[in-house]
């Protein structure tokens, strides 16, 4: 044999006798791929104590941590590191967790690795605000440096289970989302590849202190030296939840104790109920609650619909007056809306200035008078949020004082807890407001009914700026006299209906809708309407509904000027295979100027506000009751005079609809009577 090969055969009889050795202890043993599960080291053998409690979400369970005491949550890094005192060169971190909403400037700790006798962090991993931060200690540099790696654009405050695989090796790190397409970064600085324990101990949520504790649930938090553990994660069917490995309080639901036992690790369900009117239910809510005490129902939120798991069902029986609402004049529109935490609100758009128009607060089951805005004949309000901004917009219909025409929108102050002016907007006689959001993106549309004597002119779609904190101008549309825009998505699709009422001779026009694509909204489909008033979108099961009100039928340009108030408004439904909305029936209205669409129990509603017949204002709104093959067929007939708009809310203590007159100062408020 010759000699080179001797040396080699002597050096590996040497290493594989463990003569490979840094400080008396074998490397091999640093490398082990066995799976290092920080997560079950914290859990006490005896049960949990006050420092953890273990709730049950969306049927995945996971580990909430307390502040109390930052020092129970740790334990010596030697518990992990039984044959070495070195941290891995390479390995991955495995983490399943949920995120609960995080401030904007507020950093929690997943995890720490700390030396007892400093407050620098060796090892870390922590999060922000759409931002995944890796933090270590390189101790080969001058008096040692902490490096920290961020990955950006990691979007996990959205209250769903996500597992994350984080990948270390030298200056390489990858960070893979619920096994995505990983995000890569390469930073100067290398991952030590001699980071000591020694009296080092690991800190589950926190850095020592109470600061920066992380808030939301822990399910899985695994240490896996020598490998990249994705692989072995993104094998399962539910990437969210995929395992590796998880402490056994956490696998599997408790089973029935004994007669005289208790559970070991008693633990909790995350259900949220929450009452009064019918909240929003999107996945921000899914497998949340809603008791509707007025309908003794309880229903689940599946993500998109709330499931009723428990109800009393209910039938519109009768309409009674509840509240005569005695309003600073006539009332062109009325909005309902709710503000968080303050309560429920009516806004009128009333005709006159002074005194302008009025702010009403539900209290104690009436509407009281709240707040006076000065307006110019206003035709309608629109509130909306933008984030946390709370904002209230009128359409003014006539100039100011000084001569000028705008509209405003009002922004809501938390301090006074009154609107105050944000924004004037120029508009040319204004009837409308729609605001909507699209691709995550705020839009204010203000419908111009018309210019001096000119009805065809511009209506205006702004975006809201967010570094100016304004609207601005996006795009501009033609209109023909109109009264009113409804937004509506359908699928991943967004629309925009206007109702064209009058251009100059004649309120026999179309109507458009339009689809927004390329950033913009293109014509989708053109309808003939009649002095169209208003469009109501409103769904039924899996099917879309668009009814227009037509308020009148008017023609300069025949031989016997046509002039009709009693003509029928009709109701579309889109058909999906002709991608257009076809006529679905007729309904006689007298110079219909609104639809509601409403629900009682299992049963849909449709209310009409006729406002003329051509020779009296006291005429009878309808109440149309669904009923499925015959379509909306006439339930209750209601006196209103001069009817000009509806809205239906919910309280409490039951379902309510408010109707405003155009021709007195007198609004209603009817109570839905149910059996």
């Amino acid at each position: 044999m010759s000699a080179p090969l001797l040396v080699w055969a002597v050096l590996l009889h040497w290493a594989a006798r463990g003569g490979l050795v840094r400080g008396g202890r074998t490397w091999q043993h640093c490398t082990d791929l066995r799976p290092l599960d920080i997560l079950s080291e914290v859990v006490p053998a005896s049960g949990l104590g006050q420092d953890m409690r273990v709730f049950q979400v969306q049927g995945v369970r996971g580990f909430q941590l307390t502040a109390s005491r930052p020092r129970a949550l740790g334990f010596p890094a030697s518990r992990l590191f039984i044959h070495c005192d070195r941290f891995p060169e390479e390995f991955s971190i495995i983490v399943t967790l949920r995120v609960l909403n995080v401030p904007a400037k507020r950093n929690e700790y997943l995890f720490t690795l700390m030396a007892e006798e400093s407050h620098s962090v060796l090892v870390g991993l922590r999060y922000s605000p759409n931002k995944l931060h890796f933090l270590f200690w390189s101790q080969e540099h001058f008096n040692g440096w902490q490096t920290c790696v961020t990955f950006h654009n990691v979007s996990l405050s959205d209250n769903q289970w996500h597992t994350l695989v984080l990948a270390v090796s030298g200056q390489s790190f990858s960070l893979t989302v619920d096994c995505n397409v990983p995000s890569d970064v390469a930073v100067e600085t290398p991952f030590p590849t001699s980071l000591s324990v020694k009296r080092a101990s690991f800190y589950l949520g926190n850095r020592r202190r109470k600061k920066g504790l992380f808030t939301g649930l822990l399910r899985q938090l695994v240490l896996l030296p020598g490998a990249d553990a994705t692989p072995r994660i993104c094998t399962s069917m539910n990437f969210k939840v995929a395992t590796l490995s998880v402490p056994t309080i956490l696998q599997d639901l408790p089973t029935k104790p004994a007669s005289n036992e208790v559970l070991k690790y008693p633990y909790e369900t995350d259900m949220k109920v929450t009452f009064g009117s019918r909240p929003p239910c999107t996945k921000h809510e899914k497998a949340h609650f809603w008791f509707n005490a007025s309908q003794r129902g309880l229903y689940l939120c599946n993500g998109s619909t709330w499931i009723s798991m428990l109800e009393v069902k209910q039938r519109l029986d009768y309409v009674e007056e509840y509240q005569n609402l005695v309003t600073n004049s006539e009332t062109m529109g009325i909005e309902v809306f709710t503000i968080p935490k303050v309560g429920l609100f009516a806004a009128t758009a009333n005709r006159y200035t002074p005194p302008g128009s009025a702010i009403y607060k539900w209290t104690d089951g009436k509407f009281v008078p709240y707040q006076n805005i000065p307006t110019y004949q206003a035709q309608s309000w629109k509130y909306f949020t933008i984030g946390k901004k709370i904002f209230l917009a009128v359409a003014n219909f006539e100039q100011n004082d000084r001569g000028q025409e705008y509209s405003v929108i009002y922004k809501w102050s938390r301090r006074k807890e009154k609107f105050f002016t944000y924004q004037r907007i120029a508009t040319h006689s204004a009837r409308d407001w729609e605001a909507f959001v699209i691709e995550g993106e705020a839009f204010l549309a203000v419908v111009n009914h018309r210019e001096g004597n000119n009805h065809n002119i511009d209506s205006v779609i702004y975006r809201w700026n967010p570094r100016t904190g304004l609207f601005e101008t996006n795009q501009t549309i033609p209109t023909s006299g109109a009264y009113d825009w409804e937004f509506f998505t359908i699928g991943p699709y967004s629309f925009l209906a206007v109702a064209n009422t009058f251009n100059g001779t004649s309120t026999k026009i179309y109507s458009h809708i339009y689809i927004w694509l390329s950033g913009c909204f293109q014509l989708f489909q053109s309808i003939l309407t009649f002095g169209a008033a208003d469009w109501e979108v409103f769904h039924i099961g899996n099917r879309v509904f668009l009814a227009v009100a037509n308020s009148h039928s008017y023609d300069s340009g025949t031989l016997v000027p046509s002039n009709f108030y009693a003509i029928n408004s009709s109701i579309y439904e889109l058909n999906i295979t002709a991608q257009m909305f076809v006529k679905f029936q007729d309904l006689l209205t007298y110079s219909a100027l609104d639809w509601e669409f409403f629900s009682v129990g299992d049963d849909y509603f449709l209310v009409v506000a006729n406002s003329f017949d051509g020779f009296t204002f006291s005429v009878n709104s309808i109440i149309y009751r669904w009923q499925g093959y015959e379509g909306f067929v006439a339930v209750h007939r209601l006196p209103t005079v001069g009817c000009r708009d509806w809205e239906a809310f919910n309280t409490t203590e039951g379902s309510y609809l408010l109707y405003s007159s155009a021709k007195e100062p007198l609004s209603k408020v009817l109570k839905l009577k149910t059996t």
